[in-house]
């Protein structure tokens, strides 16, 4: 990098922010290039903090990826929406993320009351816009105008890559001048385990029905890497004994399923031939558990 550009380069921490499903792990997969934080049709996916960082020779954008904030009842959700929070105190510019196609008021409300408390600068990405009509969207614009002073409102889809170039820009020219905080080669901070887990907790979550996946964790229990394979053990814990047997199918079917779509994403992310073995287990009330919440890493 010349002196000039090492002068006027830009970088800084924002954090995606929004209700569950408004397709800010979508949007955070999308401008990295490659997937790090899981997807699903089901709300509430994201579970964790994810660091996704996008390098450019003229700025360094660490993208913040939050769960998405509801109204919570299990000590779980108390603590991912917590951590959801929190990045509006650890950032430096907060993106705001809504789905214009499907409009979840409560949590927009608990958002934008949040807003008023802070003086971070916020910039609202309206989201899924291929699914909505022209007119609605400059609707949405001007209704957004009125509940707070947002820096820019973007209309985007993230899912499509349609004006997602521009919340880069905007975002890049609202951070502060400072150098690289991550070396130039990284795109996050989550370990290959991590991801791992997040993998197969993703795989779980498209396979199963609705009840499933917000009674489930995964914990990688062993993960060793030897000359030409990676061996993974790692283990589906779920509340009741019922839920144990939907998981696993009919003679394994739906363990089976889940360890083959989960180990082919694995081997596409660490270039290496991989052997998974799933297990199982009822872990009663790990929702409500603080120490099993604890160990779980909640």
């Amino acid at each position: 990098m010349n002196k000039k550009n090492e002068n006027n380069f830009r970088s800084g921490f924002v954090g995606i922010i929004g209700a569950p499903n408004a397709g800010k792990s979508t949007l955070l997969n999308q401008v990295l290039g490659q997937k790090i934080s899981i997807t699903s049709k089901k709300p509430q996916t994201t579970r964790d903090r994810i660091l996704g960082i996008v390098n450019s020779p003229k700025s360094q954008i660490i993208f913040i990826d939050t769960p998405g904030i509801h109204k919570s009842t299990t000590l779980l959700n108390k603590r991912i929406v917590a951590q959801a929070m929190l990045a509006l105190e650890d950032v430096d510019v907060v993106l705001f993320m809504v789905d214009a196609s499907s409009r979840n008021y409560s949590a927009e409300k608990l958002i934008i009351s949040q807003f008023k408390k802070t003086s971070k600068i916020i910039v609202l990405a309206l989201n899924k816009i291929d699914l909505v009509k022209k007119a609605q969207i400059y609707t949405l614009v001007e209704e957004f105008q009125q509940l707070h002073d947002f820096k820019a409102i973007i209309p985007i889809s993230a899912k499509n890559n349609i004006q997602v170039k521009n919340i880069l820009e905007e975002v890049e020219g609202l951070l502060a001048k400072g150098p690289r905080l991550f070396p130039e080669e990284t795109f996050t901070d989550v370990s290959e385990k991590f991801m791992v887990k997040e993998i197969i907790r993703e795989k779980v979550f498209r396979l199963t029905g609705m009840e499933i996946p917000y009674s489930s964790a995964v914990t990688v229990d062993s993960f060793e890497v030897e000359k030409k394979l990676i061996v993974i053990h790692a283990s589906i814990h779920v509340i009741r004994d019922s839920q144990k047997g939907i998981i696993i199918g009919k003679k394994g079917s739906m363990l089976s399923q889940i360890g083959t779509k989960a180990r082919k994403d694995i081997e596409q992310m660490t270039g290496q031939k991989v052997l998974l073995k799933l297990f199982v287990k009822v872990t009663k009330n790990w929702v409500d558990n603080k120490r099993i919440l604890d160990e779980f890493g909640y």
